[in-house]
């Protein structure tokens, strides 16, 4: 199969071709007053034991995408995984904003309620750009942080639909495309350099939260609040006059139909001190598409050996 050439939704297996251990993890709901959000009630899965982990996931997405990588991290930390308002386990919030300022302070607030700030993390995607906005404000909220594809400068595709929802009718025309089948737009739009690593269980992790009108409503703010254009490059200018001095490690694909390329070397300039690899033959979802690739940088990284 080609990369990224997507198989029929009707030819998904029911289970994945590559087993996992995500059942294993120990799932708890988290209630804690926000800021930003107000009460707010968060899903979190855990595995393993020792300095805690914090896994934050991307857009379209939820903890469920770290499956490939909780049980060789478990062996070294306590992981913490988190499903963000409207994905996953977690009920959407679609009457709050979902800038990254917002969802950055919310995941500074989670760590507070868990007792774990100064934590390690892993960002994937919109939660990397979110630990980094959130690294910015605090600079005691993480000892290392490792970075996989995080947006940091708009792209054409953010532009276009930054200009597309502020049309009139834009929110209700995502709703029928969505509620005509949410596990179906599960399945098209998470993208992957290997397609056979989908499956129905995984198109129903991310479709069955927008079953709703409240969880389209929350993913509607997803595609453009915390990615707002302006938002995006007057953040990118307060990086690089003043980049956070914890340890980074930067992930990047070369490969990647959904942030560009060219970004990590973009953030790169921004954060100079922070170590930069190319991944090769993957995709945006790195930890998905090449686990072992994505453990054989970051486990060394994390734990101080490099």
């Amino acid at each position: 199969m080609k990369p990224f050439r997507q198989p029929p939704f009707a030819a998904l297996p029911e289970q994945p071709r590559r087993p996992h251990q995500f059942a294993l993890t120990r799932g708890e709901d988290v209630e804690l007053d926000s800021r930003p959000f107000g009460r707010v009630r968060l899903h979190v899965r855990r595995a393993g034991s020792g300095p805690p982990l914090l896994l934050v996931h991307g857009m379209m997405t939820s903890s469920y995408s770290w499956r490939y990588v909780v049980e060789e991290l478990s062996q070294h930390f306590e992981i913490i995984a988190p499903d963000l308002p409207g994905c996953g386990r977690s009920p959407p919030r679609p009457d709050h904003r979902h800038d990254a300022a917002a969802l950055g302070a919310l995941i500074g607030e989670l760590q507070q309620a868990l007792g774990i700030a100064g934590c390690a993390a892993i960002g994937n995607s919109l939660g990397a750009y979110l630990c980094l906005r959130l690294a910015h404000v605090d600079p005691k909220a993480f000892s290392r942080l490792v970075l996989i594809h995080p947006p940091f400068v708009p792209s054409v595709g953010m532009r276009a639909l930054n200009v597309a929802f502020k049309l009139p009718g834009t929110r209700a025309l995502l709703r029928r495309l969505v509620h005509r089948d949410p596990v179906a737009w599960g399945f098209k739009w998470v993208h992957y350099y290997d397609e056979s690593l989908k499956s129905l269980e995984e198109a129903r992790v991310y479709g069955e939260p927008l079953a709703t009108a409240e969880g389209v409503a929350s993913f509607a703010r997803y595609l453009t609040e915390p990615v707002e254009p302006a938002a995006l490059t007057s953040f990118a200018r307060e990086v690089a006059a003043e980049p956070p001095e914890l340890p980074m490690l930067l992930l990047y694909a070369r490969t990647d139909p959904i942030v560009p390329a060219s970004t990590g070397p973009r953030l790169h300039a921004a954060l100079p001190r922070a170590r930069f690899v190319w991944l090769e033959d993957t995709s945006h979802f790195a930890h998905v598409d090449t686990p072992e690739l994505v453990l054989r940088h970051a486990v060394p990284f994390l734990l101080g050996v490099v």
